[in-house]
């Protein structure tokens, strides 16, 4: 019994340092980007030593990937989670919100949480190879778009609707990288969304918000 504690400790304790670990290196990766980034700074920052990384990572680079694949997961995780809290009969911008819910809470919060989101919207872009672990919430994400985008959208078939959700990301995942998401920034979440959510469910409808 005394011999299984201590073994759960140890587990616990690994646990706690190998998200130290990830937690330290995307705020560093935040500030100053993957290659301004070095093995001691991450250490330090998150009170551990140098052989943690190679024990729990094996590497820097495998180190600043795990970091930015876990701020991923969290992303799509929050952003199923308000899908999921959808009714089928969410009405478009409804849903165009729900899918911007955690680009519009970065925004407004801006610093580390924008900072944090910029790093996510590069890899969201072009994810590295290897990242299919990945693959299933992206799915998941895309499976409950579906599942309200149908209602009110009847006519337009399934790849239609896929199509359309992915200009959609696309569509956020440019706003945290490009100037005019500084501006969005400035704003709080209530006018964010009154700027963006037209936007967004102009690309679910195949349309635009500029002139129409």
């Amino acid at each position: 019994m005394a011999d299984a504690k201590r073994t759960d400790l140890r587990r616990e304790a690994g646990q706690r340092t190998r998200e130290g670990l990830q937690t330290a290196t995307l705020e560093l990766i935040a500030q100053r980007g993957q290659e301004g980034v070095t093995l001691r700074e991450i250490t330090d920052r998150a009170g551990a030593n140098v052989s943690a990384v190679s024990y729990h990572f094996g590497s820097l680079k495998a180190l600043c990937d795990a970091a930015i694949e876990h701020a991923l997961e969290r992303y799509l995780d929050a952003q199923i989670l308000a899908l999921g809290s959808l009714a089928p009969t969410a009405t478009l911008p409804e849903v165009a919100a729900a899918f911007a819910r955690p680009m519009v809470r970065a925004l407004a919060a801006g610093g580390q949480d924008l900072a944090v989101m910029r790093t996510v919207a590069r890899v969201g872009i072009d994810p590295p190879q290897g990242w299919d672990r990945l693959d299933g919430k992206f799915d998941q994400s895309r499976r409950e778009v579906l599942r309200v985008l149908t209602p009110n959208l009847p006519g337009v078939d399934e790849q239609d609707l896929i199509f359309r959700t992915r200009c959609a990301a696309g569509l956020l995942n440019w706003l945290a990288l490009a100037p005019i998401g500084t501006e969005l920034a400035a704003m709080s979440a209530e006018q964010i969304e009154r700027q963006l959510i037209p936007v967004v469910a102009g690309a679910f409808r195949g349309d635009t918000a500029i002139g129409g």
